[in-house]
């Protein structure tokens, strides 16, 4: 069967926090007024057309948004986002916990972010960056800045609407950075049938090309670089007739 594969982006509001009087970039907080929210969570599954939004418009609790965002998790079984393992991933897992949710079902994540900062030396690893730097697109600019998150916490509904279409585009900038790094990650789940070689692990493609072999302790094995992702796979299956066997069964 093959893996759903989630790909996400959250917006979030602000802490709203007594303060003493001082310099506005050093602050001492005295008491949280109001703890930060999910706002809305854009997303879509891999191969699916439609981006989707789910928000807490109109309500005051982000409990119910928490729950449809807690399902999705539930049913992925990779998850991809960019800082996902430092912002988006801990920030949905934190409302899991405040509003007493079980973890979800284990899941892989894909961090584009980290991904980017592992693999390459590039000026920015943002994701508006690397979108205009692969030719894939860019994030939607907000004339407006804060005061955009402002309105919507005011829950003004024009407002809301330009959240939602800059959430979104986030998610679909988001898949074709994904799509243009998936063939350089190197520990990304196979997302085809079975595990044979035969079939792309990165993508799923079956137009594979013979490259040799690769060697391990192990032993050796075949060797394949994919035709529509150019992304490098091996089987798993050992050559049983290779020069291996006189490394394993000496004499």
């Amino acid at each position: 069967m093959n893996l759903k594969i989630l790909i996400y982006d959250i917006e979030n509001s602000p802490n709203i926090s007594y303060t003493w009087p001082g310099s506005m970039h050093e602050q001492n907080v005295i008491d949280i007024k109001e703890n930060w929210q999910l706002l809305s969570v854009a997303y879509k599954w891999l191969g699916e057309k439609e981006v989707h939004c789910i928000s807490k418009q109109g309500h005051k609790s982000d409990k119910d948004l928490v729950k449809k965002v807690h399902k999705l998790f539930d049913e992925a079984d990779v998850i991809v986002a960019h800082n996902a393992v430092m912002f988006d991933n801990k920030k949905c897992r934190a409302k899991f916990l405040e509003h007493g949710l079980p973890p979800p079902s284990p899941y892989k994540t894909i961090d584009t972010l980290q991904i980017s900062r592992e693999r390459f030396s590039l000026n920015s690893h943002k994701l508006d960056d690397l979108g205009k730097l692969l030719g894939v697109g860019r994030k939607i600019k907000i004339q407006e800045g804060f005061e955009l998150w402002l309105d919507v916490m005011a829950d003004k509904p024009e407002a809301w609407t330009k959240m939602i279409a800059y959430n979104k585009q986030d998610v679909v900038l988001l898949e074709k950075v994904y799509l243009k790094l998936r063939p350089w990650m190197d520990r990304h789940p196979h997302v085809g049938l079975g595990g044979d070689g035969k079939r792309c692990p990165k993508c799923g493609g079956t137009q594979l090309q013979s490259r040799g072999q690769r060697r391990t302790i192990q032993g050796f094995y075949n060797r394949y670089q994919c035709q529509s992702c150019g992304g490098w796979s091996t089987d798993r299956l050992k050559i049983e007739n290779s020069p291996s066997a006189k490394l394993t069964n000496p004499g």
